[in-house]
C-alpha cells in the first residue's frame, strides 16, 4: 500500500463512508461508526448511500478528505481508493490483497453457531444455500458444513450464482430450489447463508408443501428484522455486530489518520447472538407421530383443543403417544400443548398492547387469571411484570 497523504490539521476530520443503506449490515455498520465518531469527533462525515452494486462515486477521486472508511467490492474500487492516498478501512474484506486495514464479522463463528443452534435442537442431518464466488458466504459454509461432518458425513450443500440466475425467470428459480429441499432427507437443519436468501429458501419450501421447522429448520444470517419477520414463517438469524465493525473500524481509522501504522493482521468480530424465531423453533424428532402431534399442537394450541384430537391427528392412540412423548421429549402431550400457549402469550403480552383479557381469550386460556398463574409457576413473573419490562427496554 502506498504511504498514505498526511493529515491537514483540521478541527473536525472529513472522514467519507461508503458502505451501502440497503442492508441491515451496512445501516448497522454506519451506527457504530456513527457512535465512535460521537465519542472522538467531531468528525465530518460524508455519505454516499447506495447499494453494494453501485460502483463508487465519481468525487472520491479528487475529493480531498482525511479517511475513508468503505465496503470494498471491486479490484477497480480499491485501486481507486489506493490513488488516493488515504487512510482506509475496509469493512467488506470482497477483494483479495486490497491491502487495506480489515475490519469485519467472523464468519467462521458464525457458521459455527448456527450449527450449534441447530444441534441443539436435535437435528443429526444437515444442509447448506450459499452463494457462488462470494468469500463470506464460503467462510460460513465452511465453518458450518465442517462443524456438521461430526454428526452428518454428507451434508447437503447448494450454491447459487447471481450471474449464471440472472436470466431464468423467478418462478424457474424458485421450483429448482424447490426440488433441491424436496430431495433432502428430514428432519434436516439448514443454514442460508444470507437473510435475503432465506426469503426465497421459505417461500420454496411453502411451494414444495414442505413443513418449516417440522422437516426442515432453517436459519438464516444478517438478523434483518422486517425481511425475517415478513417471512412466513418467521426467520431465525444469527445478528453479526456490524454496530461493533463500524465502531472498530472508525477507532482504528482515528488511529491511521494520527499517523500511526495500520494492524498486521484483520480485526475479526464475534456475532452478537442468534434470534429463534419460528422458522427454527422446534425439536427435531425422527418418529413421524411425534412430529405430527408437534406440528398439529404448534398450529392449533390457541384453539381449544384436546390431547385426544392431538392423537387422532398423529393417527395414533392417545396412550401410546403419551408414552412417545415421554421418551423423545421428556413431558406430557398436555404439557407441551400448555407450553405453546404460553410461548403465544408472552409475545402478545411484550410486544402488543392488547388487555390481557384478549391475551388470555387469542391463546386459548380458559380465563384471564388461569393464564397469569401459568406465567407466574413457569416463568416467575406476572404478565404485568412482563409487560413492563418490554416497555422500559423499548428503543425511545
Amino acid at each position: 500500500m502506498p504511504p498514505t497523504r498526511p493529515r491537514p490539521s483540521r478541527a473536525a476530520p472529513r472522514v467519507a463512508l461508503l458502505v451501502e443503506t440497503s442492508l441491515a449490515s451496512g445501516r448497522d455498520i454506519l451506527r457504530g461508526i456513527a457512535r465512535a465518531a460521537r465519542e472522538r469527533g467531531p468528525w465530518s462525515l460524508y455519505h454516499a448511500p447506495g447499494s453494494l452494486e453501485e460502483s463508487v462515486p465519481h468525487w472520491i477521486g479528487h475529493w480531498q478528505g482525511d479517511g475513508i472508511i468503505a465496503r470494498v467490492t471491486s479490484p477497480e474500487m480499491a485501486d481507486l481508493l489506493r490513488r488516493t492516498r488515504l487512510p482506509v478501512v475496509d469493512v467488506l474484506g470482497l477483494v483479495a490483497h486490497a491491502d487495506f486495514p480489515l475490519v469485519h464479522v467472523d464468519n467462521a463463528a458464525i457458521g459455527a453457531l448456527a450449527f450449534a443452534h441447530l444441534a441443539e435442537r436435535g437435528f443429526r442431518r444437515f444442509a447448506c444455500c450459499g452463494i457462488a464466488g462470494e468469500n463470506w458466504s464460503q467462510q460460513r459454509r465452511r465453518a458450518f458444513l465442517d462443524c456438521a461432518r461430526a454428526t452428518d458425513p454428507h451434508p447437503a450443500l447448494l450454491e447459487t450464482s447471481p450471474a449464471l440466475q440472472s436470466g431464468i425467470p423467478w418462478e424457474e428459480r424458485q421450483n429448482r430450489l424447490a426440488a433441491w429441499l424436496q430431495a433432502l432427507p428430514k428432519p434436516v437443519g439448514l443454514l442460508v447463508c444470507s437473510d435475503q436468501l432465506g426469503s426465497d429458501v421459505l417461500e420454496a419450501c411453502r411451494r414444495a408443501a414442505i413443513s418449516v421447522p417440522d422437516q426442515i429448520a432453517v436459519v438464516g444470517v444478517d438478523n434483518d428484522e422486517p425481511l425475517c419477520e415478513v417471512c412466513q414463517p418467521a426467520l431465525s438469524s444469527i445478528w453479526p455486530d456490524h454496530a461493533a465493525v463500524g465502531y472498530q473500524a472508525a477507532a482504528l481509522l482515528d488511529q491511521l489518520m494520527a499517523g500511526q501504522a495500520p494492524p498486521l493482521g484483520a480485526q475479526f468480530i464475534a456475532p452478537k447472538t442468534l434470534i429463534v424465531r419460528q422458522s427454527s423453533d422446534v425439536l427435531a424428532v425422527d418418529d413421524p407421530a411425534v412430529s405430527a402431534a408437534l406440528h398439529f399442537i404448534r398450529e392449533q394450541a390457541c384453539h381449544p383443543i384436546t390431547t385426544d384430537e392431538v392423537a387422532r391427528h398423529a393417527g395414533t392412540s392417545r396412550s401410546v403417544l403419551q408414552r412417545r412423548f415421554q421418551a423423545h421429549l421428556g413431558q406430557t402431550i398436555h404439557h407441551h400443548i400448555i407450553q405453546a400457549r404460553l410461548k403465544r402469550a408472552t409475545e402478545l403480552i411484550t410486544s402488543t398492547d392488547l388487555p390481557l383479557l384478549e391475551v388470555a381469550e387469542r391463546c386459548g386460556f380458559q380465563h384471564q387469571e388461569y393464564m397469569g398463574k401459568v406465567i407466574k409457576d413457569r416463568l416467575g413473573r406476572t404478565p404485568g411484570d412482563l409487560r413492563r419490562a418490554a416497555r422500559s427496554s423499548a428503543p425511545r
